[in-house]
């Protein structure tokens, strides 16, 4: 299984993370309303931004991301606020639009949504 390039770091500034309980309610006519599971694994959303330091560091990532995990591709990452490795993937196959921190994207980011079940 592919493994999310080291040379690519998750910033822990603009990180979150939700997911939807996967619960079906039904309101009663009277008294409590009754709930139910729906699955027993949720997907979680990890919102994220990926830095990089090298310009080189941009386009090694963009071939991970085509040639490696194919864009929709899954792969293993060690969690930002847990530090299990977890298999997730990029919602959507999006990788989010490429944005410049330096002169001549020398140091970029990219917002990422990566999902995982749990």
């Amino acid at each position: 299984m592919a493994v999310f390039p080291s040379y690519a770091h998750i910033l822990t500034d603009g990180f979150t993370e939700s997911f939807d309980p996967a619960v079906e309610r039904t309101e009663m006519e009277r008294g409590v309303p009754k709930q139910r599971l729906l699955n027993t694994q949720v997907m979680v959303k990890v919102n994220a931004t990926v830095f990089f330091r090298k310009k080189e560091d941009i386009e090694a990532f963009e071939s991970w991301y085509f040639d490696t995990i194919k864009r929709i591709g899954w792969f293993q990452i060690k969690h930002p606020r847990t530090g299990a490795t977890i298999t997730a993937r990029f919602e959507g196959g999006n990788i989010g639009t490429l944005s410049p921190l330096g002169p001549a994207f020398f140091i970029a980011s990219r917002a990422v949504v990566m999902e995982y079940l749990r």
